[in-house]
């Protein structure tokens, strides 16, 4: 395709056809040997003010629902009743303190009849991983979540903490376990790329 030039009078059809409020795709087909690209660049050079119609469609963006994952106001709203529950927010520090048969983050002794996969997970269950998510031990605790929320209640306290709870708790162990996880990570990544080169 030619490259096109801004003469006066394309810019002033442009302007118009910007003012009038359609697509730059149209304005790109009526202006012609132009893209939609080169039309979005020429607006913004010229500083052309917003239409109607933008304001109408940030409007309705505004009033779309929200992406998985972000968080609304009613799970704001329950994340909030079990951040202020103690019941659900004491600090959990040992197994001992986690409830009996509970897929715990200090206890990965879970019957297999209770483990559940990336696949078998349902809508309620909770979905803490537990494991080396590298290895076939990798799991999920599969406990009924609390309403809105991804996790069931003693995953919550792990998960969730307040300001006044913002203590690192984890065994000798597992923070060992974090650093073999962290460091065959890296050998990993440094040996794919020492392939790549």
């Amino acid at each position: 395709m030619a490259v096109a030039t801004w003469s006066e009078d394309r810019v002033e059809r442009l302007k118009k056809l910007w003012a009038s409020g359609i697509s730059c795709s149209r304005i790109a087909a009526e202006l012609g040997d132009v893209t939609r690209n080169a039309v979005i660049g020429k607006v913004h050079r010229l500083g052309l003010s917003g239409r109607a119609d933008d304001r109408k469609a940030k409007a309705v963006a505004a009033k779309r629902a929200p992406r998985l994952g972000s968080t609304t106001p009613q799970r704001t709203k329950v994340l909030r009743a079990v951040l202020a529950a103690p019941h659900i927010m004491a600090p959990l520090a040992t197994a001992e303190e986690a409830p009996a048969g509970h897929a715990s983050a200090f206890d990965g002794n879970v019957p297999a009849e209770r483990r559940k996969g990336l696949l078998d997970l349902e809508r309620g269950d909770c979905r803490w991983p537990i494991g080396d998510p590298t290895t076939p031990n990798f799991f999920f605790c599969g406990d009924p979540a609390i309403s809105d929320l991804p996790y069931c209640g003693p995953h919550c306290r792990a998960a969730y903490q307040s300001a006044g709870h913002r203590e690192i708790r984890i065994t000798p162990e597992e923070r060992a376990r974090r650093v073999a996880l962290g460091q065959r990570m890296a050998a990993m990544n440094r040996a794919k790329r020492a392939a790549a080169s």
